[in-house]
């Protein structure tokens, strides 16, 4: 029989990880607003629900994939219920969950996910914890649904995760809505560097991010970054002074 899973939430995560599972296993979508509840529920074919007390009880995992300010308050909202509870979050340890289910962890898959962007499951990595070895074991089922991409980790190492991602997508990212800014100056937009961003991966991914590191900071030449800095606004100036000091400083250790 596949696993009968609950899927607590309807925003990026929970849209994903829904479709990943099925309408063969997703037996529910909870959602404390019912619009989003319905549809998400149509959209992957099972059936929404906006209360609490109408959450199915029999159900073998419930995976509760809401905002991390709002773990807690749900958590309170569901105690002495039984089956496996798994919250998805990388930075929020699983003790929070203490008194949901007959056991409790969680179920985190790293990788940024927008609701309309299509993603391959079957590259994300899954990061897993439990309370005991079978609802570990049954997490790990879980995730091999759609990746074979599954690790075990504690909450200290998964917040450890969660930050070194910030710094991979978020920041990295942020830096990109930078350069678009700049480049919309000239009448240009991200797109043209597509290749340069494609090569800078690339690299990192084979000989390495520190190996594959360029530029004026990584070259020492103190005349460029000058020349950088009095064409920027005193934000984005204050961003890119932090960022090549912080080069030149790992460079010349």
């Amino acid at each position: 029989m596949p696993l009968r899973i609950v899927i607590l939430g309807s925003g990026n995560v929970a849209t994903h990880i829904a479709e990943a599972f099925g309408p063969e296993r997703v037996v529910q979508i909870w959602s404390r607003h019912p619009d989003n509840a319905l549809s998400l529920a149509d959209r992957i074919g099972t059936t929404a629900v906006s209360r609490i007390e109408d959450i199915t009880p029999d159900a073998d995992l419930y995976i509760i994939s809401v905002s991390d300010d709002a773990i807690s308050t749900l958590a309170s909202r569901l105690q002495g219920r039984h089956g496996v509870w798994a919250h998805t979050s990388g930075s929020i340890p699983s003790d929070v969950l203490s008194g949901v289910g007959d056991a409790h962890g969680v179920f985190y898959p790293l990788q940024t996910f927008s609701r309309d962007v299509q993603v391959d499951m079957s590259r994300v990595p899954v990061f897993v914890e439990s309370t005991t070895p079978e609802a570990t074991a049954m997490l790990k089922d879980a995730a091999s649904i759609f990746t074979q991409r599954i690790y075990d980790a504690d909450s200290t190492r998964r917040r450890k995760l969660h930050i070194a991602a910030v710094f991979a997508c978020n920041f990295a990212n942020y830096m990109w809505m930078k350069a678009d800014q700049l480049l919309s100056d000239e009448g240009l937009d991200i797109s043209v560097f597509a290749p340069l961003i494609e090569a800078t991966f690339d690299k990192a991914m084979t000989t390495g991010p520190e190996a594959g590191q360029t530029g004026p900071a990584r070259r020492g030449d103190r005349s460029v970054i000058a020349s950088h800095e009095t064409m920027l606004t005193p934000d984005d100036r204050a961003i890119y002074t932090l960022l090549s000091e912080s080069i030149l400083k790992h460079f010349n250790k």
